[in-house]
């Protein structure tokens, strides 16, 4: 709040984003950066023996930095780390126990990569993914025969999200991820990944069993209603019959489909 009071917005400032490494923007006919320390480094900007040792300490607390510079040097640096949800350990070892291999990919640098990995118990990560890169492994995986799913919530990810088999967007990220995802979960909670899991088997069974059920159906009562009996047995199907047997099959498969609300998943 305090930094909001005291703080100007500056005008007449040109802003770019440079997926996956930073921003860089135009003030008074001057260039800033605000990135990671690849991205800083690439544009010749001299970073103080000072500020790489504040680097190297946020480095060691597994934060993802920013680096502020101008044309020539750096001269500031903010150590920004994520909470872990107190649901997503667990929603990972639900993943587990349900025979899916579940890996990390991270435009975050690899010491934030390793400590959220670690926390979790994934032994495969990797850190400072660019976003094409994202993708680049989502098909590595899917060419050894794998079916990948992708969560995501960035616009980095939408890439990667687009080349996985199934793609999955949290409510709380950005609209293009959202947009390109296959299937939105509403909240950021990973426990909700598991259920649409089993919802989406439990659909997938009930649409076969009503299949298999119409199916009989027709194959024995289509052939009684024609006839075929008669020269045999004598017995010809009411008309009335008929139609309300067929109004009765409607109704057992939209029954059938209907107890997906009350199933516990």
């Amino acid at each position: 709040k305090e930094l909001k009071e005291s703080s100007t917005l500056l005008e007449d400032v040109s802003v770019q984003q440079v997926s996956g490494k930073g921003i860089e923007g135009t003030y008074e006919n001057k260039t800033y950066y605000i990135g990671n320390e690849h991205y800083i480094n690439s544009k010749g900007v001299v970073i103080p023996d000072e500020l790489k040792e504040k680097i190297r300490k946020e480095l060691d607390a597994a934060h993802t930095i920013s680096i502020i510079a101008d044309e020539t040097e750096a001269y500031g640096v903010v150590g920004i780390t994520d909470k872990l949800k107190s649901t997503s350990k667990g929603a990972i070892n639900t993943l587990k126990n349900m025979g899916i291999d579940v890996a990390i990919y991270t435009g975050d640098n690899e010491k934030v990569a390793a400590a959220l990995a670690g926390e979790l118990g994934i032994t495969n990560f990797k850190g400072g993914v660019l976003p094409e890169e994202k993708a680049d492994l989502v098909k590595a995986l899917q060419n050894q025969g794998k079916k990948v799913a992708m969560v995501g919530d960035g616009i980095n990810d939408s890439g990667a999200l687009a080349q996985a088999d199934v793609s999955i967007a949290m409510g709380a990220g950005s609209d293009i991820a959202m947009d390109v995802a296959k299937m939105t979960i509403i909240s950021s909670d990973l426990k909700k990944i598991p259920k649409a899991i089993h919802l989406s088997k439990a659909t997938v069974k009930t649409i076969r069993q009503n299949l298999f059920w119409a199916f009989i159906y027709n194959v024995i009562g289509i052939p009684i209603a024609a006839g075929i009996l008669y020269p045999f047995t004598g017995f010809m199907l009411n008309p009335m019959i008929a139609g309300a047997a067929m109004a009765l099959s409607s109704v057992s498969v939209v029954t059938n489909s209907l107890r997906l609300k009350s199933k516990k998943i």
